[in-house]
């Protein structure tokens, strides 16, 4: 699997991380499961194409006690077997790289 992760978090980091993912994206099905949910005009062109049926397309996101994850893996929340779900295209990447560098100025992560 394609990720980037933040290890070795500090309780204090852990619980900074939850409650900005908690204010900033979609919690997911399960303690520690957050979505980020991509823009239309970052999706791909299968993605567009597939997006009324298929759509929206989001991210997973991770954290447990020490680490949070960042998936680089496109989902849907509707299809799981479709060639709309991919890696992440460079622009989808820098999207979440984006949003990872704002979440470690904000809540002031050093690991």
């Amino acid at each position: 699997m394609r990720q980037f992760v933040i290890d070795e978090l500090s309780p204090m980091e852990r619980d900074n991380i939850d409650s900005y993912l908690k204010r900033s994206i979609k919690r997911g099905p399960m303690i520690g499961l957050y979505w980020i949910e991509l823009p239309d005009d970052l999706l791909s062109e299968t993605q567009q194409d597939h997006n009324k049926d298929h759509g929206p397309y989001h991210l997973a996101v991770e954290l447990t006690n020490t680490a949070v994850r960042f998936e680089l893996l496109v989902r849907s929340q509707v299809n799981l077997h479709c060639n709309c779900i991919a890696h992440a295209t460079s622009a989808q990447r820098q999207f979440v790289l984006d949003f990872i560098d704002t979440m470690v100025t904000e809540e002031l992560i050093s690991s």
